[in-house]
């Protein structure tokens, strides 16, 4: 059996249909999900459908002071409205979680701030890649249904959209977690949850309305269309391992340095509050590129966020600057620069940066040109998560642990195999220059979270493969092509072949859904490690034969075949091995990016 929670849409369909769809369910009567206005009738297919909120028959959100004024569940349980205000998700507020913009319903406590799913037409505009919904179950469990979308064009198209439960979800998977629940009898210190899920639509055709699932127990909050790559190649990216303690740090300025895979002539950064409690806020912003240390060549280029100079991030939310125009040179090292005026004590966090990054004393030095204000303190990535550029073919997608993040390599060489396959890319012309995005997370499992997903915690692992796939993936900028890398900790730990093929599985299945071209890597040998026993090479061989057999995967990378010492296949090579028996060393690393066939990283 497969150890994990699934979390979110997993189960995805995109039935783009010729002919009439099927009838809607008719519209659920008051029922589950607690007291509220009364539910107007759900739109018949020939009506165009209402603005979402004019279809709120819940209350889900209540005053401390009045909390009998909501009922989210049926039993009179809540959000506490001050807990949702300390972590920046105020009425009105527009949230931009996994690339989607959506707005935190402007409603007072006590007020109907939700629907329950049942049939509803919702008019909604827009093209992009998913619609992005704000949701979550009051059933005890996974609730969800099948959903319709209609286009401008008169075409439709299936989605099936699953939300997991408000007090047992995962963690690992959620938008944002709220310390309390409001009862009538009063507070609670129990965790509750709401969920950001994506569903794809129809690559770029103008949505014109959505029809909800019949679910009963199904809340919907938000929902818009995700259109956040149009235009744009991912050029760098990094997950979010951890949530740890950090500094703590006020009126202090970080200098990140990071490699730009793929140029361009204009540019945007992002940056992700994930895993967080509670917001951030960068008084400002700047990019430049590198000269040498934490110098840049000439005067850094401002970063604005919606006109301003700085950002107020929510937790669990994301932030992109604005277009820039500035000139990204393909290969080149930039220096993303930015001020922390308040105290900060933790932070979302790239444990394993593989480069020196700087932090400067007292003061905002992001427009400093020179690095004097800096000193080379930081050996991680807090908080930016993503750096575009302006136009390009896509990115690739490397999803991977600690041999994709690099670990054992040379620090500040960029000689991670990703790296290398990006210069590979950069030097030819026979595919397009894609961007390669760098998702690996040193310690990752496949179906095992290592740090939660919730809190502050030493463990920077990150959450499973299966439970960061929608962040780590599907929401990264112009992602063409994935590559799963993954298997040797889930094996080390003793998880078995079966659960780890069929959490494989699961990301191919989900990947291919949403369109994307899914390639899967053979996990390497081990031996000669500490608790890798001829057992646990044994489900390594299962698991590799799974991949190269199965086709799960639109192709295969055998890396295992690249690396494997003939003499003594369960080892690597020694001129390959750093040492530890497990992370290859520069050379080996090399080795992996050089075997990729190009022609495969093309859709």
């Amino acid at each position: 059996m497969v150890r994990w929670v699934r979390g979110g849409a997993l189960t995805l369909a995109l039935l783009v249909l010729l002919g009439p769809a099927a009838p809607a369910p008719a519209a659920e009567g008051r029922g589950a999900g607690g007291r509220g206005a009364e539910r107007p009738a759900a739109e018949g297919r020939g009506a165009a459908g209402r603005p979402l909120e004019r279809y709120f028959d819940n209350r889900a959100v209540s005053d401390d002071a009045r909390p009998g004024l909501a009922d989210f569940d049926g039993a009179g349980a809540s959000l506490p409205a001050r807990d949702l205000a300390a972590a920046g998700w105020t009425p009105g507020r527009v949230l931009t979680v996994q690339g989607a913009r959506l707005t935190w319903p402007a409603r007072r406590p006590g007020e109907p701030d939700n629907v329950r799913a049942a049939g509803q037409r919702v008019r909604l505009a827009g093209r992009g890649d998913a619609l992005a919904f704000l949701v979550a179950g009051t059933s005890g469990t996974e609730v969800g249904g099948r959903g319709e979308v209609e286009y401008a064009d008169g075409g439709r198209s299936a989605y099936t959209l699953t939300a997991p439960d408000w007090r047992t979800g995962p963690l690992a998977t959620k938008a944002v977690a709220l310390p309390h629940i409001n009862t009538p009898s009063g507070r609670l210190a129990e965790r509750a949850r709401l969920y950001v899920v994506t569903v794809p639509v129809a690559p770029g055709r103008a949505v014109a309305s959505v029809r909800l699932p019949h679910a009963p127990g199904l809340h919907v909050f938000a929902l818009s269309v995700r259109d956040s790559s149009r235009g744009w190649t991912g050029s760098w990216a990094a997950s979010a391992s951890g949530y740890p303690a950090v500094g703590p740090w006020a009126d202090r300025t970080l200098r990140l340095v990071v490699r730009a895979s793929a140029g361009g002539s204009r540019v945007r950064v992002r940056f992700d509050n994930t895993f967080a409690a509670a917001p951030v806020r960068i008084g400002a912003a700047t990019v430049a590129v590198r000269a040498s240390g934490a110098a840049a060549r000439g005067r850094p280029a401002a970063l604005s966020f919606g006109g301003a100079d700085g950002v107020v991030i929510p937790a669990g939310a994301q932030a992109y600057s604005d277009p820039l125009r500035f000139t990204v040179p393909a290969g080149a090292d930039l220096l993303v620069s930015f001020h922390l005026p308040r105290r900060v004590a933790a932070l979302p966090v790239h444990r394993l940066a593989v480069q020196r990054s700087y932090l400067s004393g007292a003061g905002d030095h992001t427009a400093d040109a020179s690095g004097n204000a800096y000193t080379p303190a930081l050996r991680n990535w807090p908080l930016l998560a993503g750096v575009d550029v302006g136009g390009g073919p896509g990115s690739v997608v490397l999803l991977g642990d600690s041999i994709t993040d690099g670990d054992r390599s040379t620090v500040g060489a960029n000689r991670r195999w990703p790296d290398v396959l990006a210069r590979r890319l950069r030097a030819q012309r026979a595919v397009p220059r894609y961007g390669v995005l760098n998702q690996g997370v040193s310690g990752n499992r496949v179906v095992t979270d290592r740090y939660p997903g919730d809190g502050v915690s030493a463990d920077q692992s990150g959450v499973s493969a299966v439970h960061r796939f929608d962040r780590d993936v599907l929401a990264q900028t112009s992602a063409r092509t994935a590559v799963v890398f993954e298997g040797v900790n889930d094996l080390l730990s003793g998880t078995d072949a079966r659960s780890v093929i069929a959490g494989l599985r699961d990301l191919a299945e989900r990947g291919r859904a949403r369109g994307l071209r899914m390639l899967g890597a053979t996990v390497l040998p081990c031996g000669g490690r500490s608790g890798c026993t001829a057992a646990v090479d044994a489900e390594r061989a299962e698991v590799n034969a799974w991949i190269r057999g199965s086709g799960a995967f639109d192709a295969v990378l055998d890396f295992d075949a690249v690396l494997r010492d003939p003499a003594d296949p369960d080892r690597m090579r020694a001129g390959y091995d750093s040492g530890d028996h497990l992370h290859p060393g520069d050379p080996g690393l090399a080795a992996l990016a050089r075997s990729v066939d190009l022609r495969l990283l093309s859709p």
